[in-house]
């Protein structure tokens, strides 16, 4: 199985595109990483992206998956080692918490586009109370169950890292009293496949991304 050729094509700033690298990393699978700019696609990318997102995971430079969800569950079905619980209600325990962080994703989009103090302040709020909800499940560490790294942290060290950038400049309040995330995040952060999902530059881009929303967060940055 592994001995077909993958290429992941991908975009600098994705979150999901940086679930997939760490999945891939995690199983140690050698793979192709193509950037493309979504604002300027290649002719070839409209041609296999049904959606025109990323990540796509081409194998054999024939059958095209796209979906990170997708991608994910395909490689660690593929390697020995699952990334998930084996007990059928864990697992799928994991997997809503994954959804969960999706809609995270997409308050953290809300976020960084409100154009006034009143809509940012109401996404902080919302966000902070989602981690909320996230903390009252999580064991003592170091990661969301455990000892053991499993697919779900491959989803929140992204969501984190955007935090790890804000909050170089502004201070969002969204972790305060909440240790058992604190400690998660801090585990992650160290985790050589989530620090190496991103290139050195990913800070520098996101933050000029932030800036050019012209939104409430952009004037705090």
């Amino acid at each position: 199985m592994l001995a077909n050729k993958f290429q992941l094509v991908t975009h600098v700033l994705c979150p999901y595109v940086q679930r997939s690298v760490i999945i891939l990393s995690e199983k140690n699978i050698p793979y192709e990483r193509i950037d493309v700019d979504l604002d300027n696609p290649p002719g070839w990318f409209k041609g296999i992206s049904p959606l025109q997102k990323v990540p796509l995971l081409r194998i054999n430079e024939k059958t095209v998956l796209f979906e990170s969800a997708v991608i994910c569950e395909y490689l660690n079905e593929i390697t020995p080692g699952s990334l998930h619980p084996q007990d059928p209600l864990e697992k799928a325990m994991h997997r809503s918490w994954i959804e969960f962080g999706s809609n995270i994703l997409d308050n953290i989009g809300g976020l960084y586009c409100a154009k006034d103090e009143e809509t940012y302040e109401k996404k902080r709020k919302e966000i902070k109370q989602m981690f909320q909800q996230i903390e009252d499940k999580l064991t003592n560490g170091p990661y969301f169950a455990g000892q053991d790294f499993h697919l779900i942290d491959a989803v929140y060290g992204p969501i984190f890292r955007y935090f790890d950038v804000i909050e170089a400049r502004v201070d969002l309040r969204l972790f305060e009293e909440l240790y058992k995330i604190q400690n998660w995040r801090l585990n992650l952060k160290k985790r050589e496949s989530i620090k190496n999902a991103v290139t050195s530059q990913y800070a520098e881009l996101l933050t000029e991304f932030i800036q050019q929303r012209k939104s409430y967060l952009s004037t705090l940055m």
